[in-house]
């Protein structure tokens, strides 16, 4: 697995690449977003660790920009510890916020969580819901015949609740089936993510006829 570091401290990317090359891992460095976007496009990799305050270009800039292509897994590794920035980084299609100073052995793990996830899921089928075509195969969504720039995550959880369109799920039950039994997130993303997605692909937003709120439950699709 090729995993990039993005990170304008020496000591931590030093010691990042010590750890994951140990854990096995081929791994790339870089102090900027622009070099960061260069090795991105030549090595490919597996998944990204990801600073958010870096020179010139922010990590949230990067991540946009990956996002614009590319479903390769993000995780951010800032020191900035604020809820705005961490709701803010999952909703532009990061995978994980983690914030500094952090666990080196529990960083590794939820690493290879999203790796085990972005790797491991079978193949589906297409789902038709109305105006809404969700495809699988491709990680493409579409309302009305137009595609929907949807992060990784955004897309796992509506294709999750449109193939088991009319059941109600808690949101400890799709952070399970979404994100995985040994994500490091808590329920509060969740309705991050549905809220994103109600801005997508609802009339309305703030009166969901799809993504539907049960009280006292969770969430659950309609159509």
């Amino acid at each position: 697995m090729k995993l990039l570091i993005i990170d304008d401290e020496p000591a931590i990317t030093e010691t990042l690449e010590a750890k994951f090359r140990k854990e096995g891992f081929s791994t790339f460095v870089a102090d900027s977003a622009e070099e960061g976007m260069r090795l991105f496009k030549r090595v490919k990799p597996d998944l990204i660790i990801l600073d958010i305050m870096l020179p010139n270009r922010s990590g949230f800039d990067l991540c946009r920009a990956v996002r614009k292509e590319f479903a390769t897994p993000i995780i951010f590794v800032s020191a900035r510890a604020d809820e705005g920035d961490r709701i803010k980084g999952l909703e532009m299609g990061a995978d994980d916020y983690v914030t500094k100073p952090f666990n080196m052995s529990e960083l590794v793990a939820r690493v290879k969580a999203i790796l085990r996830r972005s790797t491991g899921e079978p193949v589906q089928d297409i789902i038709e819901r109305g105006n809404l075509r969700i495809d699988p195969r491709t990680h493409l969504a579409q309302l009305d015949g137009e595609p929907m720039n949807l992060s990784p995550k955004e897309f796992a959880l509506l294709y999750f609740l449109a193939r088991n369109s009319g059941q109600v799920f808690t949101r400890e039950a799709l952070l399970d089936r979404v994100w995985g039994k040994d994500a490091y997130v808590s329920s509060r993303t969740v309705d991050v993510h549905i809220r994103w997605l109600r801005m997508r692909i609802e009339t309305d937003a703030n009166q969901p006829e799809r993504l539907v709120t049960v009280r006292g439950i969770g969430y659950k699709f309609v159509g």
